[in-house]
């Protein structure tokens, strides 16, 4: 049978197109978002406890009150603002499926939405599947930031949304208090909604302290936070994350999520809400990381690799100009098949692919991993 694709203009992943040479070559895996650590043993332990007591009922749509409590009690105690956990947070299946959902429900046919590269490659797909139109705008400088200025020139009557991710994946750069504000001041009196990810909000280094949009009053009354727990305790497959949101908002988002799934499942968000109480999980979560780019910067402090400053997350811009001149697509290939290592180039998170000689490595991993990682870029 011959489908006439309703998508046809979307591309598959640049990841989902390597997995079959990562597999052949049995390479070392930097190129995926998921982390390379056990998660807690008591969280193994309550997932236990839950599934013993025979918790095999759907959740509520909305996600496990308790769990809801828990994160409404972690964003009042870390932003100092409160989300109602009955009207104003749901339990999402991990960070992109909040993403999709709020751009479901809230961007129409024909609206605008504007967004930064590099950027989550689930955006764009996510804003063309439900008749949005994109509007990207280049992060500038080697390092990458976002020149306001071009911000308030794109604005316009269509514009629906402004996409931000703080931390930011996949360059590591992390929005300022200022930023916070010339955004709050850009949005002022109109009808944009900003929809803000913020799934890697506990790890930052440095000294950088995570600006959410939460902090910001005018700005919360217009914003939709998606986070994840996933990328916190090292779960990333267990898909579990949460959307923060006003009522009027969380209303519309609500309508699309329960028409999209009926809830995620109830012993691991049992088991999340209690492990929400030990705070210094997700607390020193910010040393545990540094601690991991500190050591991938120094293995790799005599090669040739120049890394681009990271205050956040726990992915690693490389620039690899001094090693070759090949487009950045080539040159990961290139690593997989002559040296077993799969990163990700800086073109796969651009509709545009500049030629900018940057990969991406996730240093989510133990420590034999990243240096026998190391070792092997190093001898390029």
């Amino acid at each position: 049978m011959k489908i006439n694709s309703k998508f046809h203009n979307l591309e598959s992943s640049f990841l989902t197109t390597i997995r079959p040479l990562i597999k052949e070559y049995n390479a070392i895996n930097l190129a995926s978002g998921y982390t390379g650590f056990h998660c807690s043993p008591k969280l193994i332990e309550l997932v236990e406890k839950h599934l013993r007591e025979g918790l095999n009922r759907y959740a509520m749509p909305a996600g496990e009150l308790s769990l809801r409590q828990q994160v409404s009690d972690k964003i009042a105690s870390l932003y100092d603002t409160c989300y109602h956990p009955e009207t104003e947070i749901t339990i999402t299946a991990g960070a992109s499926q909040g993403i999709y959902t709020a751009i479901a429900a809230l961007v129409k046919e024909g609206d605008e939405v504007i967004i930064f590269e590099p950027a989550n490659e689930h955006y764009v797909p996510a804003i063309e599947m439900n008749g949005g139109q994109v509007r990207t705008i280049p992060m500038s400088g080697e390092q990458y930031h976002i020149e306001w200025e071009l911000v308030q020139q794109m604005i316009s009557s269509k514009t629906r949304m402004i996409i931000i991710n703080s931390p930011h994946a996949p360059t590591g750069w992390t929005l300022s208090e200022i930023d916070l504000l010339r955004l709050q001041k850009i949005i002022s009196g109109s009808e944009i909604i900003v929809l803000s990810e913020e799934t890697f909000e506990h790890i930052l280094f440095d000294g950088h302290l995570h600006q959410s949009v939460a902090c910001f009053p005018k700005l919360a009354e217009r914003s939709v936070i998606v986070a994840s727990l996933g990328e916190t305790y090292h779960v990333t497959g267990w898909q579990i994350g949460y959307c923060a949101a006003p009522k009027e908002i969380m209303k519309e988002f609500r309508q699309v999520h329960e028409a999209m799934m009926h809830s995620v499942n109830s012993p691991f968000q049992m088991a999340m809400a209690d492990f929400l109480s030990f705070k210094e999980e997700y607390t020193r979560l910010s040393a545990f990381y540094q601690n991991k780019r500190d050591k991938l910067l120094h293995l790799m402090e005599d090669s040739a690799f120049k890394p681009l400053k990271c205050a956040g997350s726990y992915f690693q811009l490389f620039d690899y100009s001094q090693i070759s001149e090949e487009k950045d697509r080539e040159f990961v290939i290139r690593l997989i098949k002559e040296k077993g290592i799969a990163t990700m180039p800086i073109s796969a998170f651009m509709t545009e692919r500049q030629n900018r000689h940057q990969i991406r490595i996730n240093f989510a991993k133990p420590d034999d991993v990243l240096e026998e990682a190391a070792a092997r870029l190093k001898s390029l």
